[in-house]
């Protein structure tokens, strides 16, 4: 009687006991550096070298030494640091760490949008994908997004891309009409009016504070709107000892290193789900950290026209932005 049998699968290498010494060791060998958001889970955030908001970690990618950079974030981040560093090894832990709101700015679709209102300036969120990037003009971030606004001629003509919450708030803050796409995070929708002001009236000292991307709604609320470093920065000065915090909680663990003293409440969801954490940023892991230093991938590529195009309207932010 004949038996089948199945080839044998070599067995998966055991991952080391110490992760945090295991990385320190292979950035060591490989020349490497840790580019974190402010949005990864806290192990991850006290591993990095450099941790940051968007237009941080860009001005970090295009200064760093290193020979590989680990972009523990979401896609069009390690894009970025990649479009900047074409030579360097750029390596991302997961690459299903997506991001909805570039997901929200088809490029075939955004090329019809543009070529739609010709003579417009694009200015293009850098929360979009290398392709839209590659049609813009200028990329901007929550941080910088109004003062670069405010530089471009009142003549000029401006689509905004692919915020349209943050558009909004740009709009406001300048005075000047922006042709927005209509784009948006899933994570900063989720908040809930009904529930933040419920708990301003649980916590009448608390400072609700929030992030541009979020709708007008919960920006109302609000006693100040900023990026995530801008965030970090108001709760160490502000006097307050306690603050709604409307943004994706990772930024908590910064926010509580800095002030031991003061307490920091995640602004609620709709829903009774973690809806206010982002899915995307979750997938990184310290196991996969340390794993695509050992095996050096997932790499980020990029075709080689696209990359070209889209580091123009990158150094023209990092230009305006001094």
């Amino acid at each position: 009687m004949f038996t089948a049998t199945r080839p044998s699968v070599p067995a998966p290498s055991p991952l080391p006991v110490d992760l945090f010494a295991a990385i320190a060791d292979l950035k060591r060998e490989l020349n490497a550096v840790i580019l974190a958001h402010y949005y990864q889970d806290p192990d991850i955030q006290d591993i990095a070298d450099y941790l940051g908001d968007s237009l941080g970690l860009a001005r970090q990618a295009a200064a760093t030494n290193a020979d590989v950079i680990v972009f523990a974030g979401v896609h069009f981040m390690a894009e970025t640091a990649k479009i900047l560093n074409p030579d360097k090894l750029v390596l991302l832990p997961d690459l299903a760490a997506g991001c909805s709101l570039a997901d929200s700015c088809p490029p075939t679709e955004f090329a019809q949008f543009k070529a739609a209102h010709p003579g417009h300036l694009v200015i293009s969120y850098i929360n979009c994908t290398a392709e839209i990037k590659a049609m813009s003009d200028i990329i901007c971030t929550s941080s910088n997004a109004v003062q670069l606004v405010q530089q471009i001629p009142a003549n000029q003509p401006i689509i905004f891309a692919p915020d349209r919450n943050l558009g909004r708030y740009v709009m406001e803050q300048t005075g000047r009409d922006l042709v927005l796409w209509q784009g948006s995070c899933m994570v900063h929708e989720t908040f809930s009016e009904k529930k933040i002001v419920q708990l301003k009236m649980q916590y009448p000292t608390a400072e609700a504070i929030a992030h541009p991307e979020c709708e007008p709604a919960i920006l109302r609320h609000a006693s100040y709107i900023g990026s995530t470093t801008a965030l970090l920065q108001y709760i160490r000065q502000s006097p307050s000892s306690a603050f709604i915090v409307a943004t994706e909680p990772g930024i908590i663990h910064q926010m509580q290193k800095a002030e031991p003293t003061k307490r920091f409440i995640p602004a609620p969801s709709q829903s009774n789900c973690a809806c206010n954490e982002c899915p995307h940023m979750r997938l990184n892991t310290l196991e996969k950290i340390y794993l695509c230093l050992r095996d050096r991938t997932p790499e980020i590529t990029l075709p080689e026209a696209i990359q070209t195009a889209a580091l123009q309207p990158i150094q023209r932010m990092l230009e305006l932005s001094l």
